[in-house]
């Protein structure tokens, strides 16, 4: 028994990790979505695929997963890791700004389009207590596949991202209202409800106050340390944590780590926790998504498809109505609520957890339950197909409209980039603000970040090496890049780098000698300034000065002799690159 659980593990593990290494680059070099390729991978290798006929061909055993319940677990910390990657992108700031739309326009979608599928789902001959429950499941929205596709910061971003966080939020007492709705909890529901909401506003408020004092301590004693799998640790330690207190006092372990993430996000370490977690999230989603693929029974949908395909055109069209008039009403441009509404129209992965529970409280028959599951996992496939129609869909709305077309104007550039802070990055630093020119900078020692910042500058904490970091500090935005960090050979691999990124962006590195200077021309840097150089070019104009030459023509044979070193570093830059061209161009002209 012991050795089969073990190969069972380790079949599932080669399973999901074969996925994602082929489905991702795959379904990328054709644009589409990997959404599509990893439910569509569990179709193919979940019992009711490949894994069915084991029996006939046991060699699939190690090419299948054979109990999709031993990867639920993952499936769920992908949501949770994703929760938390939504909180580091937000502040309570912002999140209070969107007051309006998460508890306005938030609250009336959910209960608006509950309450009409609900009511036709009672036509049809559902009993009322099953069609609350059914009409509540449907109306929700997934928060693990819309807001990877549209981010928080664009109109439809910041549209989807309020009703999906009240749903969020609403998730508990749904849960425990449809219990108080089962025939043998009508007494100990709405007390159950009760409990709930005053044990998690407390959680909720210990975990804010503890987060401000324990967060910024904690995350500065693992940045002191320069390990990156030590900061890896305590940023999964503090979303499990935050996780676990919410879900030990009845509230949805998404609530803490959507407040575990806003908390950090008030800190200088959110760059570096989202960069660090990212990895994690990307595949424990990926394990979410092979999970809604294996739970597709192609036989039954092939069998029952006229139903399951009205069932889910029913719910899209309603709840697409629904979200585009309510975001009309409040006067948003008629594209955004479109592409909003359609976007949101299909149903989530928490409407099977509330399908679950409506079944468990006897609201709704088994059968019943089984049919809306696969219609829940049909529009969860569905939702990128959803995105591409909606987003096509508004253009030409909004053109028929007499408008333009939302377009998605990015971060504003943050001026010029400083990389590294230590003393020569603070005086340039120094020289930018003296003339009114904008900049941010990143460094790695958290004591200089604390310091800096202390002092008002605006520095970020962040390791240049990691490529996801630099991808977040929006090059193609910035006006000069400044790169003073005393480390020769990340200097010449990060100018290499962003100078295949931003081919026009200025480059000015620090270089510790001419031959480095060399190397930086070489790898595509605008300038390179050698510090044996400098020094010597500054002791020349001290010692002229007090030989009694006068100031004016030692400052002009000083920039002279400047720029006669540089063009001679440049050129032998170029010497030593043109060998190398020619013999690319001659390996291509054999090829």
């Amino acid at each position: 028994m012991a050795l089969e659980i073990h190969n069972q593990g380790f079949s599932d593990a080669l399973v999901i990790l074969g996925a994602a290494g082929i489905v991702i680059p795959a379904f990328a070099r054709f644009r589409i979505s990997p959404v599509i390729g990893f439910i569509l991978v569990g179709v193919l290798v979940g019992p009711h695929g490949l894994g069915s006929m084991i029996g006939q061909y046991p060699w699939l055993y190690y090419f299948t997963i054979s109990d999709p319940a031993s990867i639920e677990p993952f499936a769920e910390l992908g949501i949770v890791l994703l929760l938390f990657s939504i909180g580091l992108e937000l502040s309570f700031r912002r999140l209070w700004s969107m007051r309006r739309l998460v508890f306005g326009v938030g609250a009336a979608e959910l209960l608006i389009s509950g309450l009409l599928i609900g009511l036709a789902l009672n036509l049809l001959g559902q009993g009322w207590a099953g069609a609350i429950g059914l009409g509540l499941a449907l109306a929700l929205s997934s928060t693990a596949l819309v807001l990877p596709m549209v981010g928080t910061a664009s109109g439809v971003g910041r549209a989807a991202f309020s009703m999906l966080l009240f749903e969020d939020l609403a998730l508990v007492p749904i849960i425990f209202g449809l219990g108080a709705l089962a025939p043998y909890a009508q007494d100990a529901g709405w007390s159950g409800v009760g409990m709930t909401l005053w044990q998690g506003g407390l959680t909720i408020a210990a975990m804010f106050v503890g987060g401000r004092f324990v967060l910024p301590r904690l995350f500065a004693q693992a940045a002191r340390t320069k390990s990156p799998e030590l900061f890896l640790a305590a940023s999964l330690l503090v979303v499990i944590v935050a996780s676990v207190a919410t879900a030990v006092v009845g509230l949805s372990p998404i609530v803490g780590a959507l407040l575990a993430g806003l908390l950090i996000a008030e800190t200088e370490y959110h760059n570096e926790v989202e960069v660090v977690t990212s990895p994690f999230k990307g595949l424990a989603l990926g394990v979410f998504l092979l999970t809604v693929g294996m739970s597709l029974n192609l036989a039954e949908i092939a069998a029952n498809w006229l139903e399951l395909t009205l069932a889910v055109v029913g719910v899209v069209a309603v709840k697409a109505a629904v979200t585009t008039g309510l975001l009309r009403a409040i006067g948003t441009r008629i594209g955004i609520a479109t592409e909003t509404g359609v976007l949101m129209s299909s149903p989530s992965e928490t409407t099977l957890i509330v399908l679950a529970t409506a079944a468990q409280a006897q609201l709704i028959q088994p059968s019943t339950a089984a049919f809306w599951q696969t219609v829940t996992a049909i529009g969860l496939t569905i939702t990128p197909l959803l995105a591409r129609v909606g987003h096509d869909f508004a253009r030409k709305v909004e053109l028929a409209a007499g408008g333009e077309p939302e377009v998605p104007t990015g971060i504003e550039g943050p001026g010029a980039v400083i990389i590294g802070f230590g003393r020569v990055g603070r005086l340039v630093a120094d020289m930018l603000a003296a003339h009114g020119k904008p900049y941010v900078a990143v460094e790695s020692d958290i004591d200089s970040v604390a310091e800096a910042r202390r002092e008002g500058y605006p520095v970020l904490f962040g390791d240049a090496s990691r490529a996801e970091l630099v991808d977040r500090l929006k090059l193609g935005h910035a006006t000069a890049l400044i790169l003073t960090m005393d480390d020769p050979v990340l200097t010449v691999s990060l100018t290499r780098r962003v100078r295949g990124w931003v081919p026009n962006l200025p480059i000015i590195a620090r270089a510790r000698d001419t031959a480095h200077a060399a190397q930086l021309y070489k790898a595509g840097a605008s300038e390179a300034v050698p510090e044996t150089l400098e020094s010597s070019l500054q002791l020349s104009e001290a010692l002229l000065v007090d030989m009694g030459v006068a100031v004016g023509p030692v400052i002009a044979s000083i920039h002279a002799k400047r720029d006669e070193m540089r063009q001679a570093i440049k050129h032998d830059a170029e010497m030593d690159r043109e060998p190398r061209l020619r013999r690319t161009r001659l390996s291509e002209v054999e090829t």
